[in-house]
């Protein structure tokens, strides 16, 4: 093995083998211990199996027929933790994790039984790869609708929690992950230093946000357990928020979660929690849906506002945040639903 070969094997090597240690500390030693992570801790377990697998492989092509049976067959495993993972952490209901579990363990043990790799090397290449990495793939496919919201939220420009940043690099590495496996013949290679890449880059956004001094990202979700709001509290966020949309505060471009909470009384936490559990809307969202309510009317009188122009007297700050909301909101652009009621906008 020549010197660049050595390095490429030390990085890919060392990716897979962080991994492991990542998956230990998810597992047993995170100080935040939620079932959620046990899916995280599985997910990179079966990931560094997989990786390690084609690392030694790629670099020793005599490694046992058994181990490479074991590498491949984690596969079956990525999809359904990663889906379990991102659901558990973004919804609150109980999951039946074994259903996306145990009947794939079954199959690719029962496959591993009767078919083993070492005597049907072809069966494995031609068909059974195939079907597990497409499995692996409906399972990212899947799993977008959990981190459609943060998607969103790039898009309407809203600030990023840092669990919203976690979540998306855990879903998007183990895409190219994939993609790494299916886009050419050195898959192994690319897969080596995309997997260091990844696990890296986890180990060094975890050391960051441990360094905060606010509450651990891992607990930003579960930040109202057992706080619920009293019924008298929510009659009172109810009556003043009603009196808000009435008095059309949100029209305020500068008004924020703090500023609102203070109108009404209540805690900003309170609040926060209120739009999150009854709504289930984030501040940002509930604002701007009041803003294009507040447009589309506008839209519907004949006025000497240009489209952008009602844009900034209904609240928002920029052109794009307003067409992006509207879009959103309305499935058109503002000129668009103009035209749709019967008037030309004025240029």
């Amino acid at each position: 093995m020549n010197f660049e070969s050595q390095i490429i094997f030390f990085f890919s090597a060392l990716g897979a083998f962080n991994g492991f240690l990542l998956s230990l500390y998810f597992a047993f030693t995170a100080k935040t211990k939620k079932f959620s992570n046990y899916f995280l801790a599985f997910l990179l377990l079966v990931l560094s199996i997989r990786i390690i697998k084609s690392v030694f492989f790629y670099f020793n092509r005599e490694l046992s027929n058994v181990f490479i049976q074991i590498g491949l067959s984690a596969c079956m495993l990525i999809g359904p933790f990663l889906f379990l993972y991102l659901k558990k952490y973004t919804k609150k209901e109980r999951i039946n994790w074994a259903i996306h579990v145990i009947p794939f363990l079954i199959g690719i043990s029962i496959l591993g039984i009767f078919y083993p790799y070492v005597g049907h090397r072809t069966i494995w290449s031609r068909w059974i790869v195939k079907g597990i990495y497409f499995q692996w793939l409906v399972y990212i496919v899947l799993s977008y609708k959990f981190i459609k919201p943060t998607i969103l939220k790039l898009k309407t420009k809203d600030r990023l929690k840092n669990i919203d940043i976690w979540l998306l690099s855990i879903y998007f590495g183990v895409g190219f992950i994939w993609l790494g496996y299916n886009i050419g013949a050195y898959t192994s290679y690319i897969v080596g230093a995309l997997s260091f890449s990844f696990v890296l880059y986890l180990i060094v956004l975890l050391l960051i946000f441990k360094s905060n001094k606010q509450p651990t990202f891992f607990e930003e979700k579960e930040k109202y357990k057992n706080k619920d709001i009293e019924d008298k509290m929510l009659g009172e966020i109810e009556r003043g928020l009603s009196k808000i949309v009435d008095n059309e505060l949100f029209l305020d471009q500068h008004i924020t979660l703090a500023k609102i909470a203070g109108e009404l009384g209540v805690p900003k936490h309170i609040l926060s929690q209120y739009l999150n559990e009854r709504l289930e809307k984030s501040f940002s969202t509930f604002i701007n849906e009041l803003r294009v309510e507040k447009a589309k009317e506008l839209l519907h009188k004949k006025t000497n506002f240009t489209i952008e122009g009602i844009g900034y007297e209904s609240g928002f700050k920029s052109k794009s945040t307003f067409f992006t909301a509207f879009k959103k909101n309305t499935g058109q652009t503002p000129s668009e639903y103009q035209k749709n009621i019967g008037f030309s906008s004025v240029l």
